[in-house]
């Protein structure tokens, strides 16, 4: 590609990128450290470089030495593998101080490691982002030799949701009775329509997820793994919605696809599987009872956003909260989430985390018969499972209170309370 245009866009986009308005976000950098940032889509990772970009540039940084290019500009729809040598060379004729290079959705490149490669070796200071998790695989972590630090990139949790918002949220704010119906308020918005950072100030955000679902995601998916039956990804994706919050096997994930009268293969379906959960659509957890090796085929799944998931339910205001639930969770925690059944004892809790030995509850309410069911669970499971040491239930009520059991002790805490303090 010829260098004079890469120098033009390389100008261009560096008075662009230090300019535009941002949503702090909780993330730190070593300076002497190259990082991959990856994760969903319009997740923010883009704002995440722009961000650091512009802590650099505070703390005495000149503009000229932020390189930054966005492969998915459309200047560079014919940019190939032997065209990122002509980035350095036109980085040299804008300035010959140290220079920052921040690569955005490089992963539309071929081969694109190897020169992310030679570009540690040489001590320079980058920054990448990609929408594909593959970007992670075992490979591509040997082709970048451990140079790279990664991090992963969600939708806005709460707290930034209520930050993007300008809703004050201390402890001390939301005890207040105005502040208290603005989080109110905003929960239910979160709960239907997600952390997407662009859809926040948007009037139809509905459109904007189903636009987002079907042109970007879904299709990104089919393009990207040449996926022949899309089809049958389609429906796939639709079944695992309609079931987040229950064991969902491959054989019945089959079983649905075929029912609708489409011909698709068993490894089909666990291809498409796994092609989801590389682009960070799904996640799942996994029953910690189970052996190692059973842990695999009766997962849970869940959607990386609760917009996204919202798109196919109708009236599950329950299934929301757990997904949410579930999202705080996998931010924090990545794969060390699990869910605890015993078909022996009858214990079915949503969520473990073995790393703070908590088991958790989530219920839409508890007043009534839900709160002896409930109840009851967490006690059996107290009982009869030593591992755990702290119990609780999450709600969507607003009342916060301590349930004692004989020596069974469950802390019972509202959604809003959970997402932004725990």
């Amino acid at each position: 590609m010829n260098i004079d245009e890469l120098t033009s866009l390389i100008l261009d986009q560096q008075r662009v990128v230090s300019h535009i308005k941002l949503i702090h976000r909780r993330f730190s950098f070593e300076d002497e450290m190259d990082y991959v940032l990856v994760g969903l889509r319009r997740a923010g990772k883009s704002f995440l470089l722009f961000q650091r970009i512009q802590e650099l540039l505070a703390s005495g940084v000149s503009l000229e030495q932020i390189i930054y290019v966005n492969f998915e500009d459309e200047r560079l729809i014919n940019f190939q593998l032997a065209d990122f040598n002509n980035i350095l060379v036109a980085a040299n004729q804008i300035t010959s101080k140290k220079h920052y290079f921040f690569f955005d959705e490089i992963q539309n490149i071929t081969g694109w490691e190897r020169f992310a490669r030679r570009m540690a070796d040489q001590k320079e200071t980058v920054y990448i982002t990609g929408s594909n998790s593959k970007m992670l695989g075992h490979d591509i972590i040997m082709r970048l030799g451990g140079r790279y630090l990664t991090k992963y990139v969600a939708p806005f949790d709460f707290d930034e949701f209520l930050t993007a918002k300008e809703i004050h949220h201390t402890k001390q704010d939301v005890l207040l009775t105005a502040t208290k119906g603005k989080i109110n308020s905003a929960i239910n918005e979160y709960l239907q329509f997600g952390g997407l950072p662009e859809s926040i100030r948007l009037q139809d955000k509905r459109n904007y997820l189903n636009n987002i679902y079907q042109n970007i995601y879904l299709a990104d998916i089919i393009v990207r793994n040449k996926i022949r039956n899309p089809e049958a990804l389609r429906v796939m994706v639709r079944k695992i919605a309609e079931t987040v919050m229950h064991e969902l096997s491959y054989n019945k994930l089959f079983n649905a696809v075929k029912s609708v009268g489409l011909s698709v293969s068993r490894n089909s379906i666990i291809d498409y599987v796994e092609d989801v959960k590389n682009a960070y659509l799904l996640f799942t957890t996994k029953n910690y009872f189970n052996k190692f090796a059973d842990r695999e085929s009766t997962p849970r799944y869940y959607f990386s956003d609760n917009g996204l998931l919202n798109i196919f339910l109708m009236n599950k205001d329950a299934t929301l909260v757990e997904n949410q639930v579930a999202i705080k969770l996998f931010n924090q925690y990545q794969d060390q989430v699990y869910y605890l059944k015993s078909n022996r004892t009858g214990i079915d809790v949503d969520f473990y985390i073995p790393q703070s030995k908590t088991a958790i509850q989530v219920a839409w309410t508890i007043h009534g018969t839900a709160k002896e069911r409930e109840i009851s669970n967490l006690v059996k499971l107290n009982n009869s499972f030593k591992e755990v040491e702290h119990l609780l239930i999450v709600t969507k009520g607003d009342k916060e209170e301590t349930i004692t059991k004989g020596d069974t002790t469950i802390h019972v805490l509202p959604l809003s309370k959970f997402l932004l303090f725990n």
